[in-house]
């Protein structure tokens, strides 16, 4: 199985097709295992890879998760990169992984050819997160079915971690960059759905962060869910294949 270390972690990912890189972030208490779909389509034409969070999926477990867990996951991202013998990749994550991913783009403009970055707002208020995890908390049976096919048996702590993390990260002031969106240099596309529960006020931050980065898009589906990427996986395909397109040509 396809491992690495880095900062001492032992992480995984999961890899399909070849060509140019393209790494597919996962959301919080996601992980690799759930982006079957997007290895499958976008390694027909890239050599798609998706990693695993320290702490999450297969890789290795982190006790106690800090609050500034999602520029961590976008440092080791940037090592995956130089881990495969690439100098560049286009980055592709979605929720909590798409917070990492535009975090590559602040860190290492020189590393990231592209950012595709679905459902995830910049700031997001207290109230909203303690709804979140309110929910987590029924513990339905479907919500078990998806951590135990994301983290394994000891999906109950992969969870417990990410809810002091994010609880802490909204106590904090729920501010996810600091005013750094306009350090993003690359092209950047922003996508969001306008039925997004989790996160309602997604499309109306989707463009205001697009207001900060110049050439970038926002794409808004009035359908769907969160994420889009996969509640509405053709709209978002087509958008993220429109987009690619044109960073192809540059």
């Amino acid at each position: 199985m396809p491992f690495f270390t880095h900062n001492h972690k032992k992480l995984f990912y999961r890899e399909q097709g070849s060509g140019e890189l393209l790494l597919i972030l996962h959301g919080n208490t996601a992980s690799s295992a759930m982006h079957a779909g997007e290895l499958e389509y976008f390694g027909r034409r890239y050599h798609a890879v998706a990693l695993d969070f320290a702490g999450t999926g297969q890789s290795e477990r982190v006790a106690a998760w800090p609050t500034d867990w999602w520029q961590q996951g976008a440092r080791d991202a940037l090592a995956l990169v130089r881990h495969l013998g690439e100098s560049r990749a286009i980055f592709m994550g979605t929720s909590g992984g798409a917070i990492a991913a535009v975090w590559a783009a602040i860190y290492a403009p020189q590393s990231v050819r592209a950012v595709i970055a679905d459902s995830f707002v910049e700031r997001i208020a207290l109230e909203r997160v303690r709804a979140t995890l309110a929910e987590r908390a029924q513990r339905t049976p479907g919500q078990v079915r998806f951590w135990s096919d994301a983290h394994g048996a000891d999906w109950e702590q992969v969870v417990e971690a990410d809810t002091a993390m994010y609880r802490a990260f909204a106590e904090s002031g729920g501010d996810w960059f600091g005013g750094r969106l306009p350090e993003v240099a690359c092209p950047l596309l922003i996508t969001a759905s306008m039925t997004d529960s989790l996160l309602p006020d997604a499309p109306a931050q989707a463009i205001q962060m697009a207001a900060q980065v110049p050439g970038s898009q926002a794409f808004i589906f009035h359908g769907g869910g969160h994420p889009l990427m996969w509640s509405a996986p053709q709209p978002f395909r087509a958008a993220a294949d429109a987009f690619l397109s044109q960073v192809a040509r540059q």
